[in-house]
């Protein structure tokens, strides 16, 4: 059985502790089952992001009769669309494995592994034994239980990535992150969407007026159901009938489509792992308990990313895995600031956000300043035409630190930025306003919000 410094599970993120333990001259041994790259690159950000450009082109081609000009879309190859996604995201996990034949100090076990002992994993009848183990497992689309779902070929966010014919209907059970953006996705491409989601809005966590905006955008291209349950999904010659109850009265409802996809959360991957074989404890949704500085139950044990289920994002996982690969290294105890942790929706329009809601605040017991401004407020929006779209901030009143910002519109997941900045150095608000701002631009939508709290 060999022996490593670090032995570990993954290859998103954990690439991150991998590299800095192999740069400070340990052994480190690299399980993952593959394809090499991780969720991100796979079937995450990367092909999603990919897929969704086209998809913006085409709605702002349909969008422009607003600016006086008369555009159409003449064509969408679907199947070209599909396949440069594939090329990119085949030729970057090559990359990767390639990568990895060159370095020395690592050896790469491809395969699922398991516990079988503290400390001592399997793969593929191999046992390799780490003095520090780091489980950075991901996850994998959560398929709910609803009747009849096991007898039909439904889609997630994996398996639609090796579509090669657009769908002429499509159902979307859950409006969630991944929901809206592929139901913006989808219908940019032609197809008839319908988007069901159990909760009263879309996008529930974010702002409220920022979630009802963009259920009202999306509402113009597609069917967009909210407060419906699905109760059971039944095969047809030609497609799926998915039955749904309204929550507020039980009505009964039927949507018909030729494809289903599920977009109803992720599930840990910790579950694959046998971790009672080496006392690593997991919450009651399976994701691996951990403290602030990502240790596990067990000496020795860490976990980060989408494993540890807090915030699903790769740059947020990316941050974890930096900041427990250099506080063991270096014998700190650095935590994160989930609250200066952004994050954005791909949709059209766009949402980005950071920090806390208006009502989160509230609940949190903050006296707050409220900013909001519309696009239309400064020159560049104006030129743009961008009416609806808007930023929100949320201010302690006690220090004058922002709590929370949130934008939809054009440009938003750049936009917030700025504002990350800000909170990541915990200053007051009033720091944005040190930067001259180039005008006419977007980041003017920035200082213009927090001009306007009261």
């Amino acid at each position: 059985m060999k022996n490593y410094d670090a032995l570990v599970v993954g290859s998103g993120s954990a690439m991150v502790i991998a590299e800095e333990f192999l740069n400070h001259g340990y052994k480190v041994a690299l399980v993952d089952r593959g394809p090499l790259g991780g969720t991100c690159l796979n079937v995450g950000c990367i092909p999603s992001k990919m897929l969704i450009y086209p998809a913006d082109r085409i709605v702002e081609i349909e969008e422009a009769a607003k600016l006086g000009i008369k555009a159409a879309v003449e064509e969408v190859d679907f199947k070209t669309i599909m396949a440069r996604m594939r090329q990119t995201v085949v030729a970057t996990a090559s990359d990767i494995r390639e990568g990895i034949k060159q370095v020395e100090g690592l050896d790469y076990y491809e395969g699922e592994g398991r516990f079988v002992a503290d400390y001592t994993i399997e793969v593929n009848g191999r046992k390799i034994k780490g003095a520090n183990v780091f489980l950075v497992s991901g996850t994998r689309p959560d398929i709910p239980p609803i009747r009849g779902v096991e007898k039909v070929n439904y889609l997630t966010n994996e398996s639609l990535l090796k579509l090669n014919e657009k769908p002429p209907s499509l159902v979307i059970i859950g409006g969630g992150y991944v929901g809206v953006e592929y139901a913006h996705f989808f219908a940019a491409m032609g197809t008839k969407v319908t988007l069901l989601e159990m909760a009263e809005r879309l996008i529930w966590n974010e702002e409220e007026e920022i979630a009802a905006l963009l259920e009202n955008k999306l509402a113009k291209r597609m069917v967009v159901e909210t407060g419906i349950t699905a109760s059971e999904i039944v095969k047809e010659k030609d497609g799926i009938t998915v039955k749904a109850v309204r929550n507020k009265d039980g009505a009964k409802l039927e949507f018909k489509a030729e494809k289903l996809m599920l977009a109803t959360g992720r599930r840990s991957n910790a579950d694959t792992l046998n971790l009672e074989k080496t006392g690593v404890k997991t919450d009651k949704h399976g994701y691996i308990e951990v403290d602030n500085l990502y240790r596990t139950s067990k000496k020795n044990i860490f976990s980060c990313g989408d494993a540890i289920g807090r915030q699903m994002f790769i740059h947020v996982a990316n941050r974890e895995a930096s900041l427990l690969a250099n506080n063991i290294l270096h014998g700190e105890e650095i935590s994160l600031d989930y609250n200066a942790a952004p994050h954005a929706i791909f949709s059209h329009p766009q949402v980005a956000s950071v920090g806390l809601t208006e009502a989160e605040a509230q609940r949190k017991g903050y006296k707050t300043l409220i900013g909001k401004a519309s696009y239309t407020e400064i020159a560049k929006g104006e030129a743009m035409m961008e009416k609806d779209s808007f930023a929100k901030a949320i201010v302690d009143k006690k220090n004058g630190k922002i709590l929370g910002f949130h934008i939809i519109g054009s440009g938003a997941s750049t936009l917030i930025q700025e504002v990350v900045n800000v909170m990541a150095a915990d200053a007051k608000a009033e720091k944005i306003n040190q930067g001259i701002h180039i005008h006419p631009a977007l980041s003017e939508l920035i200082p213009v919000t927090l001009s306007k709290l009261t």
